[in-house]
């Protein structure tokens, strides 16, 4: 009987692991194509192997990701030179958004340890617990109350919702794995989504907006002011927020529709928790500095007390907080080390970044971008607008970083829109820089907060693709039936 069960499972194992290989000699077998050398050509190949082990879960994420860098490295793909090779396999290690991921999850756990997290929760439960949709909601509206102050969707979505939320599903007896689907997906997608919608409603609540309208001005000669940012986006954004948390209703499908008894055992719950802690107030105290500081360090007219600075990066207030969290004993360092799923993350999101930015780097983004856009020239202006935006958006899964693909692959699209008669740039860029949020949510690696989603165990690898796809083509639709349209008459 023993035998019987596991040959299945090793045969699928088999399978999954054959799979990227069998991507990788394919595309390298395939003739190169015209404007690229063998080279470009088979980094790409290393590239597509490993998305495709991603999504079919062939080993622990990490590990795929480790394995394509490995074999990228020792390949001299980005630099024939050993040494260079090897500062290249290692620069992702040094990049501040993973560490700010990373520090996020360290922040879980001083909710965690504290029990600030779980006393949030149940005062959330206690209020809206009743209906799992009014609790989609507020998850929702949290994120939408910060975007505006917060310029790091990784710092607001991972290092303040996410703590918070992932304590609600235990709540309902919804654990990471088979009693994920209770109602722990719904919640955590939830508050992913909502997060690619806010990074893209308020110019302010994504640090690559800025980045991309600083190339947009350069290239184009287009400026807007945050006002003007917020009222074009804002026919699509704010129906989105209503929107949002129905949708995911609809594709995440919560066992849990309504508890109302929920409500009641929450209300004990927090009668027996008592007044709040020493840890408590100090966890408090820590996030509420970290949003200062976070909103403050990114505004040039506000000098920042004590750090002599006006300029704070976001990574470094994780850096500050958990040293706190460390001195005050709200979390011991044998803490952070024993955090799995942080370290996980760590290891995959760091060699996807190195990896989707090496595709920039030998020139194949620049090159796939040109290729795409050169049929354009004889379309209408309509018709290569769509094209152009299209190339924009869905070109994220090969970017890691939105701050890269803004750099890599906006001035290439401005350049080709502005060279078509009659095509709206101004337009064409607006729609650009409005995709930037929303692109998040399309796959695991797309933003920021993405993998501490994916990482949660709440998701299932394969659902997180496919509701990234469901809703990635739901915003992807908005910008174009409802942003265009408004961008044109406005």
């Amino acid at each position: 009987m023993t035998t019987g069960t596991q040959a299945p499972e090793a045969k699928g194992f088999r399978w999954k692991l054959i799979a990227p290989l069998a991507v990788w000699l394919l595309i390298y077998l395939w003739p190169v194509p015209a404007g690229l050398n063998a080279n470009q050509w088979h980094y790409f190949a290393i590239f597509a192997a490993v998305i495709t082990g991603l999504i079919l879960e062939s080993m622990p994420v990490g590990a795929v990701g480790l394995i394509g860098l490995t074999v990228a490295g020792v390949g001299g793909y980005i630099d024939p030179d050993p040494t260079k090779s090897l500062r290249w396999m290692l620069a992702g290690f040094a990049e501040s958004t993973v560490w700010l991921i990373v520090g996020a999850f360290v922040f879980s756990i001083g909710y965690r340890k504290s029990q600030l997290g779980r006393r949030i929760a149940l005062v959330l439960v206690q209020k809206l617990g009743t209906n799992t949709l009014g609790l989609g909601y507020a998850v929702a509206m949290s994120d939408f109350l910060l975007a505006p102050a917060t310029p790091s969707n990784t710092a607001r979505s991972g290092g303040i919702v996410y703590p918070i939320i992932s304590n609600i599903p235990r709540i309902y007896g919804s654990e990471p794995g088979p009693t994920a689907g209770k109602i722990g997906t719904y919640v955590m997608w939830t508050a992913f989504a909502s997060t690619a919608v806010t990074s893209s409603l308020f110019f302010t609540a994504l640090a690559p907006n800025a980045a991309a309208l600083a190339i947009a001005k350069k290239t184009a000669g287009i400026d807007v002011s945050w006002a003007q940012w917020f009222i074009g986006f804002a026919p699509l954004g704010l129906l989105l927020m209503v929107l949002v948390p129905l949708l995911s209703y609809a594709v995440c499908r919560p066992e849990v529709k309504s508890s109302p008894e929920i409500s009641e055992w929450a209300s004990k719950e927090l009668a027996e928790m008592g007044p709040m802690s020493r840890n408590e107030w100090i966890m408090l105290a820590l996030i509420l500095l970290a949003m200062f500081l976070w909103i403050a360090g990114s505004s040039p007219d506000i000098r920042v007390p004590l750090l002599g600075s006006n300029f704070v990066n976001a990574t470094t207030v994780v850096f500050i907080v958990i040293s706190l969290m460390l001195v005050t004993g709200v979390i011991e360092f044998a803490d952070i080390v024993a955090e799995k799923g942080a370290w996980e993350v760590f290891f995959y999101f760091t060699s996807l970044l190195t990896l989707a930015s090496g595709l920039n780097e030998i020139g194949f983004i620049k090159w796939f971008a040109t290729e795409y856009a050169k049929p354009l020239a004889g379309l209408s202006p309509s018709s290569a607008m769509l094209l152009l935006v299209a190339l924009f958006f869905w070109i994220h899964y090969f970017f890691s970083s939105i701050t890269s693909h803004a750099a890599a692959v906006l001035p290439v699209v401005l350049a080709v829109g502005s060279g078509i008669p009659d095509l709206p740039v101004t337009t064409l860029a607006m729609l650009c820089m409005y995709s930037l949020g929303l692109m998040g949510v399309i796959s695991p690696y797309a933003t920021g907060p993405a993998p501490m989603y994916f990482g949660s165990g709440y998701i299932g690898k394969g659902q997180f693709w496919g509701f990234g796809l469901i809703f990635g083509m739901l915003y992807f639709a908005g910008l174009l039936l409802i942003v265009w349209p408004w961008l044109q008459v406005h």
